[in-house]
C-alpha cells in the first residue's frame, strides 16, 4: 500500500474576520480594559460584596483592546493585596457572568495591582520563567480604566479554570481543588496535603476549596498516602510537577507557596493517569516579596533580606508540616531530580543573568503607563530602581530581585548539593525517528560519569511515563561494552512517542533535556495519512440548546466528520483540537473507523467516551474560534475557522462533503447536508446565473425554450420563490429579484416539459 506523505491545508472559513488577534496574554503589549458601571456608588458596592457573600457587581459593559461586551460580572480579589481604602485593588471579571460571551475564549480576566512590588514586574517576570518547566498561566499587562478615569497598571494573568485544565491535561470535569486556606491556617493545619485524622472529609473543608463537582474523598486518600504510605506517592501525585514547582519556589524564594508558611497558591487537577497535577497561581509574592517560611522543627521565622538571600534549598526536609517535602528531600533518587530541576532554573535564568534583559524588556514596556498611575503603591523613581533596590513595605523590607538573585547565584553555587558534578548527557538519539507503527526502536545516550541511565517514554501526551533502562554492555546495539553509550530498545505502538533519558550517580541527576518532563524529545510514527479531501469537517453545532442530545441526555455541541471515499478510513494517528498552538489537543483512539460515504459525530462536551458514542476534552465557543484536523503537528487534513454563531443552527458544507460551509437550520446530524447529490448539480450544469453571489438582481440563462417554471429552494428542499416564464430561444435572459431572500444557500431550478436542471444560489 502505497504511504502518503503530504500537506493538506484546506482554506479556513470564518464568517466574520479573523477571530486570533493579537493575543490577550502577549508579554511585548499592554492590553488596554475600559469598564462602565452606571452605579454611581460601584466603588461601595465592590466593597460591599468583597466583604459579604464575594458576588459579582453587574457592570454595563466592558471595552477590551476596542471590542465591547455588554454586562459583565467584576469584583474585587486577594487578601494582603486588598484593601477597602486602596483606588487600586485585584480585580476578577467574569465576562459570561450574564450572558454567554468571551474575548478571545476567554471568560476571566484577573487583574493583579502589584500590591508590594516597586518593581510592578515581579509577577509577570515570575510567570515568564515558570512557563519554561511547568503548565503554568500565561501573563503580561493592562491599563484598567472605569468610567473613563485611568485606575492604573495591573498584571493580567490567565485564570486556572476548567479551561486551562482542557488545554493543558486533556480534561476539564475530573477533580480540582485550589489549595488556599479559606481560614486563617495554624501551624499545624493548613493546605499542606497532611492527613487530618477525620471521621468525614469536612476537616479538611476549612483548607481546600472544591472547585469540581466532586473529590473530597479523593483529595483525602491524596492526603492520606503522602502522610502514611510516602512510598506509594506516586501513584496518586504527578512528582515531577511537584518536584518542579518545589524546586522553582527555593530558587525564587516564592514563600507565598507551598514551601511558605502557609502552604497555599497552587491548585491541583486530577488528571487521566488518576495523578494530581499540581499548578502554581499568584506570584506577585515572588522574589522575596514574602518574607514567611513557616515554623515547626525547623524555623527561622521572618526572613531578613539577608536569610533569603541563603535561604536554603532543602528547608522543611524534616518538617511534617510539609509533607511532600520530606518525601523529595528523603528519597535519594527526588532528592538528585529535585536539585538537577533547580540547577537547570538556576543556571537559565540567573547564574548567566538572562533574567535581567527579560526584566528590561518588562519595564520598558510599561514604563509610560506607570508614570501615568497616580493609584500606584509606589512613586515613579521606586518602579525605575526597584530591581536593584531594597524596600519597606509594611513591617517587613521587599528586595530588590537583582539584589535578592545576584546574592542567591552566589549562595546556590556554594551550597553542598549544587556542588555536587552530574552526568553529562553529552547525546541522545533514536534509530529512526520516524518510525513504521508495531517497529523496533533502538535509544542510544552518550553519558558519562553516571552510575544508571533511564529511558523515560510514553505513547500519548496524557499517558504517564514507562521507565526502561539503558545498558552500556554491548548487548543492547549500544556498541562496544563500556563505551559510554547506554541504549535499549522498545516498541512503537502510537501515532507519537514522547520521550526523554535521566542519568544519576552516587550524589546528583542529570535530564536530557534538561526541562524534561515539561519537555521531551518525539518520534512521529509513520502512518497511512488520508488523502486531500478523503476525510473533511462536514459540520458542527457550536451553541446547543434545542438540538440533539448525547447519550447521557445533554444539548452538547459536536462535530461531524465525512468519509468522501470510497473505502474505509481508519482516523488512529490524527487529532483534533480548537487551538492552533496546541494541534495534538484530542487524539482518536485505535480502529476510529469511518466507512465510505459515511459520518462520525464528535461530541465537543469534555465528557467521557461511551461503546457508542465519542467524545472530546474541549467545547466549541458561540463566539468564534476554529476547527483543526491533524496529524498533530505541521499537517492540517482539514480545517475551519468560524466567527459568532447562532444557537441551534449550525454550519455545514454543501454540496455534503466537498461545498463551502452554509448555515443550516435545522441542522443535519449525522446525515446530508443538502438535498442533492453532488452528481445531481455537475451533471446537469446548463445554467449560467451571474452575478452569484447575489444580493439584489440575478440574471439567468438556460438552454431551455418554452414554458419554463423557475423554483428557488432553501437547502431543506422549502420552495420560497417560484415564477413561469416563456422562452423562445436559447440563453434568454430571465431576470429574477431576490432582494426578499434571506442571505444564505440556496438552489436555483429550472423546469420544463422535457429537461429539468438545478443550480446553486449564495444570497448576499
Amino acid at each position: 500500500m502505497k504511504i502518503i506523505y503530504r500537506s493538506f491545508l484546506i482554506c479556513c472559513f470564518c464568517m466574520a474576520g479573523n477571530v486570533y488577534g493579537q493575543s490577550f496574554y502577549d508579554i511585548s503589549a499592554i492590553q488596554k480594559i475600559e469598564i462602565y458601571f452606571s452605579q454611581p456608588n460601584w466603588d461601595y458596592q465592590l466593597d460591599t460584596s468583597r466583604y459579604g457573600i464575594d458576588g459579582y457587581v453587574i457592570a454595563d459593559w466592558i471595552r477590551i483592546n476596542g471590542l465591547q461586551l455588554d454586562s459583565v460580572g467584576v469584583k474585587y480579589k486577594g487578601n494582603s493585596s486588598y484593601d477597602s481604602t486602596y483606588l487600586k485593588n485585584p480585580l476578577h471579571i467574569a465576562l459570561d457572568e450574564v450572558k454567554s460571551q468571551s474575548y478571545q475564549g476567554i471568560t476571566d480576566v484577573k487583574l493583579g495591582n502589584g500590591y508590594a512590588d516597586p518593581s510592578v514586574i515581579r509577577e509577570v517576570l515570575a510567570y515568564s520563567i515558570l512557563e519554561n518547566y511547568m503548565d503554568c498561566p500565561r501573563s503580561n499587562f493592562a491599563q484598567l480604566y472605569i468610567n473613563g478615569n485611568y485606575i492604573g497598571v495591573f498584571s493580567n494573568d490567565e485564570s486556572i479554570n476548567k479551561d486551562f485544565c482542557s488545554s493543558h491535561f486533556n480534561s476539564s470535569k475530573n477533580t480540582f481543588f485550589k489549595c488556599n486556606p479559606v481560614v486563617n491556617p495554624g501551624p499545624t493545619t493548613k493546605s499542606n496535603l497532611r492527613y487530618i485524622p477525620f471521621a468525614d472529609s469536612s476537616g479538611y473543608f476549612n483548607f481546600y476549596e472544591l472547585k469540581s463537582d466532586y473529590g473530597w474523598n479523593e483529595l483525602v486518600s491524596l492526603c492520606d498516602t503522602v502522610t502514611n504510605y510516602p512510598a506509594a506517592i506516586a501513584n496518586n501525585l504527578d512528582m515531577d510537577r511537584f518536584i518542579w514547582m518545589l524546586a522553582y519556589n527555593a530558587v525564587l524564594v516564592n514563600l507565598d507557596s507551598y514551601s511558605g508558611v502557609f502552604c497555599q497558591n497552587y491548585y491541583l487537577y486530577k488528571d487521566k493517569t488518576d495523578r494530581f497535577d499540581p499548578i502554581v497561581w499568584d506570584l506577585n509574592m515572588a522574589f522575596g516579596g514574602f518574607p514567611y517560611a513557616g515554623s515547626g522543627i525547623s524555623s527561622m521565622g521572618s526572613l531578613t533580606i539577608a536569610n533569603m538571600q541563603q535561604f536554603p534549598p532543602d528547608f522543611h526536609a524534616s518538617d511534617p508540616y510539609w509533607p511532600v517535602i520530606n518525601v523529595v528531600m528523603n528519597d535519594p533518587s527526588w532528592r538528585k531530580m529535585y536539585f538537577a530541576h533547580a540547577r537547570t532554573i538556576n543556571n537559565e535564568n540567573f547564574a548567566n543573568n538572562s533574567y535581567l534583559a527579560t526584566a528590561s524588556q518588562l519595564q520598558t514596556t510599561i514604563d509610560t503607563a506607570v508614570q501615568a498611575d497616580i493609584n500606584s503603591f509606589f512613586t515613579y523613581a521606586q518602579f525605575q530602581n526597584g530591581m536593584n533596590t531594597d524596600y519597606v513595605v509594611g513591617s517587613y523590607s521587599v528586595p530588590g530581585i537583582s539584589n535578592l538573585m545576584s546574592s542567591r547565584v552566589a549562595y546556590l553555587q556554594t551550597n553542598t548539593d549544587f556542588a555536587y558534578i552530574p552526568p553529562v548527557i553529552s547525546s541522545v538519539s533514536a534509530s529512526d525517528t520516524t518510525p513504521m507503527y508495531n517497529s523496533n526502536v533502538d535509544i542510544l545516550a552518550v553519558v558519562t560519569n553516571a552510575t544508571a541511565v533511564y529511558l523515560k517514554y510514553k505513547n500519548s501526551k496524557s499517558d504517564r511515563y514507562t521507565t526502561l533502562p539503558l545498558f552500556d554492555d554491548g548487548l543492547h546495539n549500544d556498541g562496544a561494552a563500556g563505551d559510554q553509550t547506554f541504549g535499549n530498545s522498545f516498541t512503537v505502538l502510537s501515532p507519537q512517542v514522547y520521550y526523554y533519558v535521566y542519568a544519576e550517580n552516587a550524589n546528583a541527576g542529570m535530564f536530557s533535556p534538561q526541562r524534561a518532563e515539561h519537555e521531551f524529545y518525539r518520534l512521529q510514527t509513520v502512518f497511512q495519512l488520508p488523502a486531500p479531501g478523503q476525510i473533511v469537517i462536514n459540520e458542527f453545532l457550536a451553541g446547543n440548546v434545542t438540538d440533539t442530545v448525547n447519550e447521557y441526555g445533554n444539548h452538547a455541541d459536536w462535530i461531524e466528520l465525512y468519509n468522501n471515499s470510497a473505502v474505509p478510513v481508519d482516523l488512529y494517528g490524527l487529532y483534533l483540537t480548537d487551538d492552533a498552538t496546541n494541534l495534538n489537543k484530542f487524539d482518536f483512539p485505535q480502529n476510529t473507523i469511518i466507512q465510505p460515504h459515511d459520518y462520525l459525530i464528535i461530541w465537543a462536551d469534555e465528557e467521557s467516551d461511551s461503546p457508542n458514542y465519542m467524545h472530546c476534552n474541549f467545547k466549541l465557543s458561540v463566539n468564534g474560534e476554529g476547527i483543526w484536523l491533524s496529524d498533530g503537528q505541521s499537517i492540517v487534513i482539514d480545517s475551519a475557522v468560524f466567527g459568532p454563531q447562532v444557537t441551534d443552527i449550525s454550519l455545514g458544507r454543501c454540496p455534503n462533503g466537498t461545498g463551502n460551509f452554509i448555515s443550516l437550520s435545522p441542522t443535519t446530524y449525522n446525515i446530508s447536508n443538502c438535498p442533492l447529490s453532488v452528481q445531481e448539480i455537475s451533471e446537469k450544469n446548463n445554467i449560467h446565473i451571474y452575478p452569484n453571489p447575489g444580493s439584489d438582481i440575478v440574471f439567468v440563462q438556460s438552454e431551455m425554450v418554452g414554458r419554463v417554471a423557475v423554483t428557488i429552494e432553501n437547502t431543506i428542499g422549502a420552495v420560497v420563490h417560484k415564477l413561469s416564464y416563456t422562452l423562445i430561444s436559447q440563453n434568454q435572459l430571465i431576470i429574477i429579484d431576490i432582494k426578499e431572500l434571506k442571505a444564505g444557500y440556496y438552489f436555483l431550478r429550472l423546469e420544463s416539459d422535457r429537461h429539468s436542471s438545478i443550480k446553486p444560489l449564495v444570497k448576499q
